[in-house]
């Protein structure tokens, strides 16, 4: 029997990801070579192109990953946990993470990943030395003037669910007082929530 019959008979003839039944091909996830059925998902086209960052994230496509993450294929698992990964700007995506369950060697797969490999590269840190993580709270450590809003953060003021500038370790971004804004990591602390 063909891989690709394999897959679409372990599929039930859908993209393992998303469910679409349309344009289904054979995604080999690296850093796998074995041209195996465990090593592979079947997928549709338009998870494909995303996932090999052909096109721009469609963040609401990805939604489907609350289901797809539970597979008991550990390939469909890896490709979830690191489309979870890209997507953790949204706040859905953070919490499917913080749910996410793998087996450690399922794992280890899943962070065998050349992006995540070159993100970890940059640590973002606090005033005190402490690592920052997506999805962070911190608190701001002096009066901050955000230019182009026109007003001062303040002292004190929480920021809830950081998101990390990917190029930048200085750099963090978070809402204050509604206001999305970019942050320098030395001016802020964090806390533990």
């Amino acid at each position: 029997m063909s891989l690709f019959k394999e897959l679409e008979l372990r599929s039930g003839g859908q993209c393992e990801l998303c469910k679409s039944a349309g344009h289904l091909q054979e995604y080999l996830v690296p850093p796998k070579t074995y041209e195996l059925p465990e090593n592979f998902v079947l997928c549709c086209k338009n998870c494909a192109d995303q996932i090999t960052a052909k096109q721009d994230m469609n963040p609401d496509h990805w939604r489907t990953l609350s289901e797809s993450m539970w597979s008991n294929v550990e390939a469909v698992k890896v490709v979830a946990w690191r489309m979870l990964h890209r997507l953790q700007e949204e706040s859905w995506a953070q919490d499917l993470l913080q749910m996410f369950y793998m087996e450690p060697d399922t794992e280890e797969w899943a962070k065998d990943w050349e992006e995540l490999k070159a993100e970890s590269a940059l640590k973002h840190l606090d005033s005190n030395g402490a690592i920052l993580f997506p999805g962070d709270q911190v608190v701001l450590i002096k009066d901050l003037n955000v230019k182009g809003a026109g007003f001062t953060a303040k002292r004190g003021s929480p920021v809830r669910n950081i998101s990390l500038v990917h190029d930048n370790p200085e750099l963090i971004e978070g809402k204050v007082n509604g206001q999305q804004i970019v942050i320098l990591t030395k001016y802020v602390k964090r806390t533990g929530g």
